[in-house]
C-alpha cells in the first residue's frame, strides 16, 4: 500500500497509508498501530467503522477537492458512524491529531503522492 502526504497550507499534518482497494479499504486500520503523524486515507469511502479497533482515532471527511466537511474526534472502538454526504474520502488519525494540528470544517487538505 503506497502512503502519501497530508498538508494544510502547505504544511505535513500526517504522512498516511492510501487505502483504495476493496481489500485494503476493509481492512482499514485494523491490526495496525498508528504513530505520531501517521493515519490512513480511505478512497472512496464516506462513513466507517471502529469495529475490532483497540484504540480511539479521529476521523475527517473530505469531498474530492479535499475540504474538510465533518470532523469526528476520538472515535472508541465498537463505533459506526453515521455516513457524510459528499464525503470522497475518510481521513483516519490518531486520536488527538485533528486538534492538534487546528483541523477544522472547511479547511482544503492536500493529498500529496
Amino acid at each position: 500500500m503506497r502512503t502519501v502526504e497530508i498538508r494544510k497550507n502547505g504544511e505535513i499534518i500526517a504522512e498516511v497509508w492510501h487505502a483504495k482497494g476493496y481489500f485494503a479499504r476493509l481492512r482499514g486500520l485494523l491490526g495496525r498501530t498508528l504513530q505520531e503523524g501517521g493515519g490512513m486515507l480511505l478512497t472512496p469511502c464516506n462513513a466507517i467503522h471502529t469495529f475490532g479497533m483497540r484504540y480511539a482515532i479521529d476521523a475527517l471527511y473530505l469531498d474530492k477537492e479535499g475540504c474538510v466537511l465533518r470532523v469526528d474526534e476520538a472515535i472508541q472502538p465498537g463505533k459506526v458512524m453515521p455516513l457524510q454526504r459528499g464525503a470522497r474520502h475518510v481521513l483516519e488519525l490518531q486520536k488527538g491529531c485533528a486538534n492538534r494540528r487546528s483541523v477544522s470544517v472547511g479547511d482544503v487538505l492536500e493529498v500529496i503522492r
